[in-house]
């Protein structure tokens, strides 16, 4: 089985194929795929999350169907030891939430896609990622330790139920030193 690692120069394979799997998020009692696929190569991994409501950004509302309004935000620096290696921001509506219990800091074993199943909101077995490539903000690049002006990778992860319904809307924000692995049918 494919599984996501860092190896010995640093550089983070973020294999798309099998990172959001069950077995992978939950693996040996991990709080979702970041603790999972570090701590499998050794890695010490740590975030730092924010929770709070607020507004979710145009496209992102757009994409939850919210229009302006309030959702569960998460803002999360996520490290390997003391270097941030990505910052993500979830968004989500306060309905699935409040079902899921996901307000808090940790969400527990497998983190919130592993709540929202629970709750019902199920996001099958597939999810769809736009990738990106810009220039970071200043902040973004204070916060990632890069020079004004660096590019960096963006990772929009949409999830969704059966039904179509958008419950997360995540956006990743990459470092130095990532390699982005996929999958696509060929038939």
């Amino acid at each position: 089985m494919a599984s996501n690692r860092i190896d010995v120069t640093g550089v983070i394979l973020r294999d798309a194929r099998t990172r959001y799997t069950t077995d992978q998020r939950e693996e040996n009692g991990a709080r979702g795929a970041f603790d999972a696929e570090l701590r499998r190569s050794g890695r010490s991994p740590r975030t730092e999350v924010v929770v709070r409501r607020a507004a979710a950004p145009a496209d992102v509302a757009e994409l939850l169907g919210s229009d302006g309004d309030v959702v569960v935000v998460r803002a999360r620096e996520m490290f390997d030891g003391d270097r941030v290696i990505q910052l993500v921001t979830t968004y989500i509506p306060t309905d699935v939430a409040e079902a899921a219990g996901i307000e808090q800091v940790d969400t527990g074993v497998g983190g919130i896609i592993s709540r929202m199943k629970e709750a019902g909101y199920d996001q099958g077995d597939t999810a769809i990622e736009d990738i990106e490539l810009r220039t970071a903000t200043s902040e973004e690049s204070s916060r990632l330790g890069l020079p004004e002006g660096s590019e960096v990778l963006t990772i929009n992860h949409i999830g969704t139920t059966a039904d179509g319904r958008v419950v997360e809307v995540t956006q990743h924000v990459l470092g130095k030193s990532w390699k982005l692995r996929y999958a696509a049918p060929l038939a």
